[in-house]
């Protein structure tokens, strides 16, 4: 399980095309690592959001997309980048990268510094089933703290949304 203030777990995954990514490649820059589902409506709200403030973040930060549910086909998980507008997703699912991070749910959101440090992870904002209107948005904190040379305050954030599946039931 990765610790904040640690050096985050390597890994490298292929995209929907082959392309190799190695979460190392996006030292130098702050790389957000995200748990993702292409079924989750959580996680649909959460790449909304995303794409909203990835551009104002510019080259500084990069989105890694983990699509790590084993019961997710490919061809879903390409109709539904598609349809959100996501430029790269990687595929996670039965490689060990879900259980190296301890990925609980989707979204799950992890913040890696410029040197590769995990500095946050948890939820995306405090949006629950209960409380709809976020009134504190976790990720964007975390990734202005560290743009601006401090720290995440909180560092980490119970994950909210949908479980992530990391094994099939029996009967499937």
């Amino acid at each position: 399980m990765p610790s904040i203030d640690r050096l985050a777990p390597e890994f490298e995954l292929e995209d929907l095309t082959g392309k190799p990514h190695r979460l190392s490649e996006y030292r130098g820059r702050i790389a957000i690592v995200n748990f993702w589902s292409a079924e989750c409506p959580w996680t649909e709200r959460v790449d909304h959001e995303l794409t909203r403030l990835l551009p104002g973040w510019g080259e500084h930060v990069a989105l890694l997309t983990l699509a790590g549910n084993v019961n997710e086909e490919s061809a879903l998980i390409l109709e539904q980048a598609h349809h959100r507008g996501l430029v790269s997703v990687l595929l996670a699912a039965r490689t060990g990268v879900p259980e190296a991070y301890d990925a609980k749910t989707t979204p799950h959101l992890f913040v890696v510094d410029p040197d590769g440090i995990l500095r946050y992870q948890g939820a995306f904002d405090d949006v629950t089933f209960r409380q709809r209107t976020p009134a504190v948005g976790y990720l964007a904190q975390a990734v202005e703290a560290l743009l601006s040379g401090g720290r995440p305050d909180p560092a980490e954030t119970p994950p909210y949304g949908c479980a992530l599946v990391r094994q099939l039931p029996d009967s499937c």
